[in-house]
């Protein structure tokens, strides 16, 4: 029995060395030959990468893949992984399925509806057109869609395993239903992340294929092996305003980014929490310097030793925030030695306090 996972890219990256991960390139073509599997070859739709994302490799190795009898899909920096956080191999996967039709990642429960969660950052109205598709074209998935789009949970990533003919099945189902929707939905003024919307929806419709099939799933953890180009590059930009001690630049940066890019707050990107310590350390220090004229990049102006303050003073306001709001009380009830030489160290002001406080949920 043979089984390829494919691991999406769209850069230059060092595959694991398991050669059950086969690179495969999704979008333009690298500027260098690495030997990657592409999905411009073939049967491809890879011109439409900015609007399917990784589903451009999904239809790849639809068409394309005729000698594996199980196929799955990773990313160049998240991957499925078993009880020990370490990369499945061929052998687990296989045992895996013989008792499940499919290995994917664990549900995500939302706050609030898929609906409203998705209207969030995109345009629920899509949401309907996709209905009206499924109804006209897939109309045995209709009313678990209506059912499930107003809940609130989804499988995330287009990362799963199975074997290839239940594969080919699912693919049979979703792109007639993404096509049929891209006819209808009118994206003009949609930013670059909202225009990969085909991407979203799959994400969503895996759920509803699988609820209305009774696939039998199971649910692994999902391992993260580095951060995103991009949320690399935003810690980058704000590092060097923060430098310059530039407050308002750092913050027009933040915001700048976050509207272009909203998913570098969520948990699969932003996986060391320093976009949104970042974001916290902008809000208090703006804050701080509005109040008194003077803010903690006058004390430092090096990020990482920002991030760790932060993340520091986050530890002390989760555990100490309910009973203690204001510094001169978290003092007092602090004991451990590292957070007493901290306090000491740091000087905490009252309003970094304060807004630490606000950032967990507290007061």
């Amino acid at each position: 029995m043979s089984m390829t996972i494919y691991t999406m890219t769209h850069k230059p990256f060092t595959p694991p060395p398991d050669k059950l991960y086969q690179p495969l390139q999704v979008g333009s073509a690298l500027h260098e030959n690495l030997g990657y599997f592409s999905d411009n070859e073939g049967d491809n739709i890879s011109e439409q990468n900015p609007y399917y994302s990784e589903l451009t490799g999904h239809y790849w190795v639809w068409k394309n893949d005729k000698h594996s009898d199980y196929v799955g899909c990773a990313h160049y920096r998240r991957y499925l992984v078993n009880e020990r956080e370490t990369l499945y191999t061929e052998r687990e996967l296989l045992d895996l399925l013989k008792k499940y039709d499919m290995v994917t990642t664990k549900l995500l429960t939302l706050e609030y509806s898929y609906y409203d969660a998705f209207d969030d950052r995109h345009n629920a109205k899509d949401l309907d057109v996709l209905g009206a598709v499924i109804k006209e074209l897939s109309p045995k998935y209709y009313d678990n869609y209506i059912r499930l789009v107003h809940e609130k949970q989804t499988y995330f990533g287009n990362m799963f395993v199975m074997a290839k003919p239940l594969y080919d099945s699912y693919m049979e189902f979703l792109f007639p239903l993404l096509f049929e929707a891209q006819k209808r939905i009118d994206m003009t003024g949609y930013d670059g992340y909202q225009k990969r919307l085909f991407g979203f929806f799959s994400e969503f419709l895996l759920y509803v294929w699988v609820t209305t099939n009774g696939i039998k799933v199971k649910e692994a953890k999902v391992g993260l092996i580095s951060e995103k180009a991009e949320t690399k590059e935003l810690k980058q930009q704000v590092a060097e305003f923060f430098r310059k001690k530039d407050i308002a630049g750092a913050k027009a940066c933040f915001w700048k980014f976050y509207k272009k890019r909203p998913d570098i707050l969520m948990e699969v990107s932003d996986i060391n929490r320093e976009c949104r310590l970042a974001m916290q350390a902008i809000s208090s220090l703006e804050w701080e310097e509005k109040q008194t004229g003077h803010s903690r990049l006058e004390k430092t102006t090096d990020f990482l030793e920002l991030i760790e303050f932060y993340r520091f003073l986050n530890r002390l306001a989760l555990h100490y925030g309910k009973t203690a709001d204001s510094v001169e009380k978290l003092r007092e009830l602090a004991v451990k030695k590292e957070e007493r030489d901290f306090m000491e160290k740091q000087q905490i002001s009252e309003t970094e306090y304060a807004v630490a406080r606000k950032v967990n949920g507290i007061g």
